[in-house]
């Protein structure tokens, strides 16, 4: 046989082959399977290594897709906040030479007379324009840093909820709101002496003094940290400055172990360590002072306020659980 049949006969077999699968309906499903969305994204898959899926209410399919975003840059947060907060019961910070036994002082009795109409309780602040962060909007007009002399956004307010809290308990309580560091912050301590003495002469009858403070801590881009309970976020920490120069301090230092002990109790973190310092805060005046600071600057005035809540709870219940028969 010659070539040209070789190459009709073969001519006639493949179109007869062609007819056959066109028959089938073959070519048809091939091309079907080669447009649709699913063979699309896995050949863009095999491509790219892109996984691309689609919904089955897509009417078409478009190569033209948009990647996810990067992630988004992390932005600036707060400064992180100190912990202050100790295992033991009561915990002190030496800042003085004197190094007292705690737990010979917890075991000795504290005594006091409450009975009577006339005052037990001064609150006073020798730094009264001490203030706290308050949210926008509701600021106050600033005497220096966090200092304001609205004594409705400073530590005078804070005393104010003290004292409250106290004459809840039925506890004779005088406040004396005034601003001992306003205008002049220098010779503050002298000027509080001076009311102090004042007080006592007038009223024998006060045992129990409390300067309240709040702290400032802050970082080295002068950012206020706030200082705050781990069991309650909307407490501040509280801490005890004691002086020990003088006669009698060990008799202060009784009482702000015996009343930090009793808010560790039932706020084991609210309570910072007592601090004892070579310097005497006017604790000299009477054996039942005690400096007292109510949160930091950055805390915010409510969460101050709730601890001198819990200030005022404790302290009263240790006064009424030891008080003479």
């Amino acid at each position: 046989m010659g070539s040209r049949a070789l190459r009709v006969g073969a001519a006639a077999i493949l179109c007869a082959l062609t007819l056959r699968l066109f028959a089938s309906g073959l070519p048809g499903k091939l091309l079907s399977w080669l447009t649709s969305p699913d063979t699309a994204a896995f050949l863009i898959y095999l491509e790219t290594g892109r996984d691309v899926r689609f919904s089955p209410s897509q009417e078409a399919f478009s190569v033209d897709f948009v990647e996810s975003p990067p992630p988004a840059a992390p932005q600036p947060t707060e400064p992180p906040l100190p912990s202050f907060s100790d295992p033991e019961m009561v915990k002190l910070y030496y800042a003085c030479s004197v190094s007292p036994d705690i737990g010979a002082l917890m075991e000795q009795p504290l005594n006091w007379d409450l009975t009577g109409d006339q005052p037990t309780v001064l609150i006073l602040h020798t730094h009264g324009s001490e203030a706290y962060t308050m949210p926008e909007g509701q600021g106050y007009v600033a005497t220096g840093t966090c200092r304001t002399s609205d004594t409705t956004k400073n530590v005078v307010r804070v005393g104010d909820e003290i004292a409250s809290v106290l004459s809840d308990y039925g506890i004779s309580v005088l406040h004396d709101r005034t601003l001992y560091d306003d205008p002049l912050y220098e010779g503050a301590y002298g000027r509080s002496v001076e009311g102090i003495e004042g007080y006592l002469e007038k009223y024998p009858s006060l045992t129990f003094i409390l300067d309240i403070h709040r702290d400032a801590v802050e970082d080295a881009q002068h950012r206020q940290y706030k200082l705050i309970s781990l069991e309650d976020p909307n407490a501040a920490q509280l801490s005890f400055i004691m002086g020990s120069n003088h006669d009698g301090w060990q008799e202060n230092l009784k009482l702000a172990v015996a009343v930090a002990e009793a808010i560790k109790t039932d706020y084991p973190t609210v309570m910072r360590p007592i601090t004892l310092r070579n310097s005497n805060y006017n604790q000299h005046k009477s054996l039942g002072s005690m400096l007292v600071e109510v949160g930091a600057a950055g805390n915010s005035l409510d969460e101050a306020l709730n601890s001198a809540r819990i200030f005022a709870d404790g302290f009263a219940r240790v006064l009424l659980a030891t008080k003479a028969e």
